[in-house]
């Protein structure tokens, strides 16, 4: 129900939609339950949030910061510098915007703005969507007041009393795609008598994956299978000429995931913690490809979760060549295939992630009223 409380907000995640995302889905839960609430976003300059935020309707100020490069490299001689910026705008944003609490989804724009809130005696909220957390929010675990995780086991990162399992916030439009099938498909002017492929490398793209796409191309039009494939803004220009094939449909990003979700007889996907929520909750056929080069190996170990619940398939990059096309080409001729995997990934659908996270900020608001 709508409460009159007129509470300020502020959340901070970035750098990839998988950061972002999620905390655009908790501000429009918050936004639902105090409609009176003031909200402001701060993300890193120059990332995508600072498009994505203001088109889902909130304001977003920005930081001058990036991430610590794993490699040596000239890039970091600048952070330290980048870090003190950072702080000390941030350190300005919470005195003028006064918040009642501090959200963080994760990437760098959350550590300076979570610390400074934490030091100002801000409640501060985690949410880290990964079985391994990155290195921002491991540091601001400490002060965290409460963190919200979709994995168990992660007592190994943070403080076990702070822990509250809730899964990964999911966009609230992907709850009803089964009534967006044929919306979905003229809506990306698809035959509606072919089966579709939807091919998801992240926001940014991944770089394997379009190698697989760009070669198994052929492919796809004898499976007599058509494609919308997204490639990621960093290689769009590589593989738009693509567009000018039949049944082949080449995209930077996709701003209308629902239907495009809704399109989709399969699906080909990192397993990044947003995205393997969200198919959970899609519950279309996945072959997940996951990204060897993220710390801990985590995105092998989210589909392995997955995949050991017979809900998923998994190809490791260096497999693709000898295995891609006879797994695939397995899938889309039995339909037992497809039905089991779909009905035992939607099992594993943690569908309330949003409504629970907002109770806990719920909570710490009401303790801070007090």
């Amino acid at each position: 129900m709508a409460k009159k409380e007129t509470y300020k907000i502020i959340l901070s995640g970035g750098g990839t939609g998988g950061h972002i995302y999620p905390a655009i889905a908790i501000a429009n839960e918050l936004k639902l339950r105090f409609p009176d609430a003031e909200f402001l976003f701060v993300g890193a300059l120059d990332r995508m949030e600072m498009e994505k935020v203001p088109q889902a309707g909130y304001a977003i100020e920005g930081l001058w910061i990036t991430g610590i490069q794993r490699e040596l490299t000239l890039k970091n001689l600048a952070f330290p510098a980048k870090l003190v910026v950072s702080l000390l705008k941030a350190r300005k944003i919470v005195k003028t915007f006064k918040p009642d609490i501090a959200i963080g989804t994760g990437g760098f724009a959350s550590g300076p703005l979570l610390q400074v809130a934490a030091s100002k005696g801000i409640p501060t909220l985690i949410q880290e969507q990964n079985s391994y957390p990155g290195i921002t929010n491991k540091l601001l675990g400490k002060k965290a007041d409460k963190i919200c995780v979709a994995y168990d086991g992660l007592e190994r990162f943070f403080p076990k009393e702070k822990l509250i399992i809730t899964g990964n916030p999911i966009r609230q439009d992907l709850l009803q795609i089964d009534s967006k099938i044929i919306e979905g498909k003229d809506a990306f002017k698809l035959n509606h008598g072919k089966r579709t492929l939807l091919v998801l490398g992240g926001s940014l793209g991944a770089r394997r994956i379009n190698e697989l796409i760009e070669k198994e191309l052929e492919f796809f039009q004898i499976q007599n299978v058509q494609v919308i494939w997204q490639c990621g803004k960093l290689y769009y220009d590589t593989y738009k000429k693509y567009n000018s094939y039949e049944n082949i449909q080449v995209h930077a990003f996709l701003n209308t995931m629902d239907l495009a979700y809704a399109a989709a007889d399969f699906i080909i996907s990192r397993a990044g913690a947003s995205s393997v929520s969200e198919l959970c909750v899609v519950g279309k056929p996945v072959i997940f490809i996951p990204s060897p080069n993220v710390a801990e190996d985590h995105q092998t170990k989210n589909a392995m979760a997955i995949v050991d619940k017979e809900a998923a398939l998994l190809i490791k990059e260096s497999d693709l060549d000898v295995d891609f096309e006879n797994q695939f080409s397995q899938l889309v001729l039995s339909s037992e295939k497809q039905k089991k995997l779909s009905e035992n990934i939607k099992k594993l659908a943690l569908v309330n992630a949003t409504k629970d996270i907002v109770d806990e900020v719920e909570k710490l608001l009401i303790k801070n009223k007090e």
